[in-house]
């Protein structure tokens, strides 16, 4: 077995009035909100898919599935604090991340570090070590036109040895 293992994740949500705007665990200050069965945060989903794929345990919708009534509008924090603790019992530990928001507006540049210390925070590690950026899609497609926010990010964990 390799020490080193590297996951990818992929989140997209619709735009919605009404709904608050979390993104890295921060509430953002726009018109409209990521809408789905816990707080919407494209961001946190894609990292735990990330982080979760690098460990060979699944996906998002396997350990937070959208069918539980008991989650609904469960801090996506919440979800990644116990992706986290996932990772502990496996004996990884994260080396980096890597993540990029896909999304017409808000300007997400403002936020960034506020992001980085929330995300830093619940899995335990240093700031510097999770990089976050944003592009636009030129406004072509449903994000483009404003409908929907999306988020990838890469996360590279390796073997704790004991």
């Amino acid at each position: 077995m390799t020490n080193f293992k590297v996951g990818h994740g992929y989140d997209i949500h619709r735009l919605e009035s009404g709904v608050k705007l979390i993104l890295g665990g921060v509430e953002l200050d726009f018109d409209r909100g990521l809408a789905g069965h816990s707080d919407g945060d494209v961001l946190t989903h894609a990292l735990i898919d990330a982080l979760l794929g690098a460990v060979g345990r699944g996906d998002i919708g396997q350990l937070f599935p959208p069918t539980d009534k008991s989650i609904k509008g469960i801090s996506s924090l919440k979800m990644l604090e116990r992706t986290r603790e996932i990772l502990e019992e496996e004996q990884f530990a994260i080396a980096n991340i890597d993540c990029t928001i896909i999304g017409e507006r808000p300007k997400l540049s403002p936020h960034y570090q506020a992001m980085k210390e929330k995300l830093a925070d619940v899995l335990k590690i240093n700031t510097p070590d999770i990089n976050i950026k944003a592009k636009t899609k030129e406004k072509l497609g449903p994000v483009g036109d404003g409908q929907a926010m999306e988020a990838h990010a890469v996360a590279l964990v390796f073997k704790i040895k004991r």
